[in-house]
């Protein structure tokens, strides 16, 4: 096949594709049909002639095989055009409708290429295969869309974060160049604490990009969920003290042991309960509970932790362990903190081969958040 015939099929859309493999299957179909009749026929025609005639002479032979021949030429041509009228009839239909939702499919692509990620592309009717296509788009498409909704709220939290600091810091440092302001302690404590808080952003957006990647860089081994649970009550004791929130730490001695990373699952535990501290007053209470369950006839380690604080509307418990996600978007980064705490934990939760959910009955109802981890002896190790 030459450069321009190729160029040229390449070129072809998939209905004209289409009609042109009808076209070769009916051809090839006669041609084979055409050569076994002119192989096969005569030979049967033959001896059935014999057995009808008895001994026939060539005259009248060749006579018969003229007719026959001719006859069945005629048959198998009307035979051929019937077919491949047929057949083209039947590749323009079946190509429209195939092609039509292959290019409704396109036209939706196209749009997602150029930012337009709502509508979702609907079911052909043409099978399994094509239904999950079309499921498959429409799930990315929406998944896309909430990235893009994720990120575009994300740099508008970080233009209003970073305006305060920076700010502060000009006009700190233009009225020190002005003679205006001092250089004495205080002007260099407001220094320190804007570019501290320049610096924590800074930490705290690079511990979101490498989330996963350090949840996955464990050292796991077999280790008590309680003793995880009791270590991770005794360090949060004091900053639960100092805000006057009671904090309280029930293990069930049932409790299986799991093989994880105790500093990774620490981490995932403190955050919780950094995150319980933030939404709950003074005079509240946070609970820290492990215990022993079964999921699917296999045995399974649990920890909770419950508090009296906010709470959120049951229908944020799926974004709350999103990047930056925050269930009341009027917090400061101060109050509310960054919103990446729980987005790490989910992350060295998933790496253990756990799962991390949040419940709440709404605004001021409290909140409940629970790991639910594979027992040490019923789990393959993490990789």
């Amino acid at each position: 096949m030459s450069g321009r015939t190729t160029g040229r099929w390449r070129g072809l859309g998939l209905a004209p594709r289409l009609l042109t493999a009808m076209g070769l299957i009916v051809v090839a179909g006669a041609a084979t049909l055409l050569a076994v009749a002119l192989l096969v026929a005569p030979q049967v025609f033959h001896a059935h002639l014999r057995m009808a005639l008895g001994s026939v002479d060539a005259a009248t032979l060749r006579h018969a095989d003229e007719a026959f021949t001719s006859a069945l030429l005629l048959s198998l041509a009307v035979a051929v055009a019937v077919a491949t009228a047929t057949a083209l009839t039947v590749a323009v239909l079946v190509s429209r409708r195939i092609a039509a939702p292959v290019s409704d499919l396109a036209d939706a692509a196209r749009r997602v290429a150029a930012g337009q990620y709502h509508g979702s592309v609907p079911d052909p009717r043409l099978g399994p295969e094509f239904a999950a296509l079309a499921e498959a788009f429409t799930t990315m498409a929406d998944r896309l869309a909430h990235t893009e909704h994720t990120r575009r709220r994300l740099l508008a939290d970080l233009a209003h974060e970073l305006r305060t600091p920076v700010a502060t810091l000009q006009a700190t440092v233009e009225g020190v160049a002005d003679g205006v302001l001092p250089h004495n302690a205080e002007t260099w404590t407001t220094l320190t604490e804007q570019t501290g808080r320049l610096r924590r952003l800074v930490a705290d957006l690079s511990a979101v990009s490498h989330a996963e990647e350090r949840a996955l860089h464990a050292d796991p081994h077999p280790v008590p969920l309680s003793d995880v649970a009791t270590a991770a009550v005794a360090a949060a004791q004091a900053r639960y003290a100092a805000k006057g929130v009671t904090l309280h730490c029930r293990t069930d001695p049932q409790t299986p042991t799991v093989f994880a990373d105790p500093a990774r699952l620490g981490e995932a535990v403190g955050n919780l309960l950094d995150n319980a501290l933030r939404h709950t007053p003074p005079a509240g209470t946070v609970t820290v509970s492990t215990t022993a369950a079964r999921e699917l006839g296999r045995t399974q380690a649990r920890l909770v932790v419950a508090d009296t604080g906010d709470g959120f509307h049951p229908s944020q418990a799926a974004h709350l362990f999103e990047r930056f996600y925050r269930t009341d978007t009027a917090r400061t980064r101060t109050s509310g903190g960054s919103g990446i705490g729980l987005t790490i934990t989910h992350a060295i939760i998933a790496a253990h081969h756990g799962t991390i959910t949040a419940h709440s009955n709404g605004r001021g109802q409290g909140a409940t958040i629970t790991i639910t981890l594979p027992a040490h002896h019923t789990e393959r190790r993490p990789e």
